[in-house]
């Protein structure tokens, strides 16, 4: 039986490198959490936070996010949220997860840095001794706070070093540009992190190319913005430099007005190292293989997208050459088990060069 593009996007193996944990809560671990921890919600229902998630803009997302981390108290909670996105993860066939958090979302709260990250490495360690999911994890500052704030949170992760691949920038992306962050990043970079941030999402290309010339990072995390700027495409083709694509996201805040509008083909035929990822999936209506599906029922793609994508995922991990070979060689097995039209013909674009 052929399988159909959308199904075959959403079985087939990947990595899933934009992922904000805090944005997984769903809204029932959520009250499960707050009865547990004594707090009151704004919300009287799951029902009612669901109806709650019609957001005008990122901006919006965010007061409603914010709210939803104040039920996370204790480092069971935070065990708790990420064994779920973990085990969902695993039904979206992610072989590896690089997941973003937020510390400075709940050290302000009082929660220690050590509750916060512990709990969240001890559901890494379970799950790879569980069924062997690699995953990594990338601090985010949030960047409508100031480069103190930052560096300060970054004293505070030092004892937790071995927990923590990379940094990266999030939140509120207008009026805060990337190199507001300019020194912080410099100072990562001297400690061996991985660098990467959120830029031309709702910010203008601008943001992008700060991003890469000022704080240097190797990934963009959305960059939906940058065919804009035809020499920015230019840049980011040549350089195979990453782009962390969020198409659910994208539409649930509106950047495009649906999925049949987003530029991901575009992005796509530019040669563009894209990504796809599901950046808050309880907010933004799906996990990463529901972006996948839904992408590529309202997109014109083809099964030689499915494998690039898939094949980008792990190029643009941080993940040792011999790794990423490895999930490579399991997308070439994944998909000479299935049927569909052309299959003889996929290629996949590697930072190497082509490979069939």
């Amino acid at each position: 039986m052929m399988t159909t593009l959308p199904e075959l996007a959403r079985r087939m193996p990947k990595a899933e490198l934009h992922l904000h944990l805090e944005g997984t809560l769903e809204p029932e671990l959520m009250f499960a959490l707050a009865a547990r921890n004594g707090i009151a919600l704004a919300w009287d229902s799951v029902e009612a936070v669901r109806q709650a998630y019609a957001f005008d803009d990122l901006q919006s997302f965010l007061d409603i996010y914010y709210a939803g981390a104040s039920v996370l108290l204790t480092e069971q909670d935070f065990y708790d949220m990420t064994w779920a996105y973990l085990l969902r993860a695993r039904a979206g066939n992610v072989l590896h997860a690089e997941m973003f958090f937020d510390p400075q979302t709940h050290t302000a709260r009082g929660v220690a840095f050590a509750t916060v990250v512990e709990g969240i490495g001890r559901a890494q360690d379970d799950a790879e001794a569980a069924w062997g999911m690699s995953s990594a994890l990338i601090m985010c500052f949030l960047r409508h706070l100031s480069e103190d704030d930052a560096f300060a949170t970054l004293e505070l992760a030092m004892p937790h070093r071995r927990r923590i691949i990379g940094v990266g920038l999030d939140s509120s992306e207008r009026g805060h540009p990337p190199e507001k962050f300019a020194r912080v990043f410099a100072r990562c970079r001297e400690l061996g992190l991985r660098l990467v941030a959120h830029a031309g999402e709702e910010g203008p290309p601008a943001y992008i190319w700060s991003a890469l010339d000022v704080l240097r990072v190797e990934r963009i995390d959305h960059g939906v913005r940058c065919l804009e700027d035809a020499a920015l495409v230019r840049h980011l083709a040549a350089q195979r430099i990453p782009l962390t694509v969020c198409p659910l996201s994208n539409i649930k805040l509106r950047v495009f007005p649906g999925m049949a509008s987003h530029n991901l083909r575009r992005m796509l035929d530019a040669d563009l190292a894209v990504t796809l990822n599901s950046d808050d999936p309880a907010y933004f209506g799906g996990y990463i293989e529901d972006n996948f599906a839904a992408a590529f029922e309202e997109l014109p793609l083809d099964a030689s997208h499915a494998y690039q994508l898939a094949c980008n995922s792990f190029d643009a991990a941080f993940l040792p050459a011999e790794v990423k070979a490895r999930f490579r060689a399991e997308v070439a097995v994944f998909f000479a088990g299935h049927m569909w039209p052309d299959r003889d013909h996929l290629i996949c674009r590697t930072p190497e060069g082509i490979a069939s």
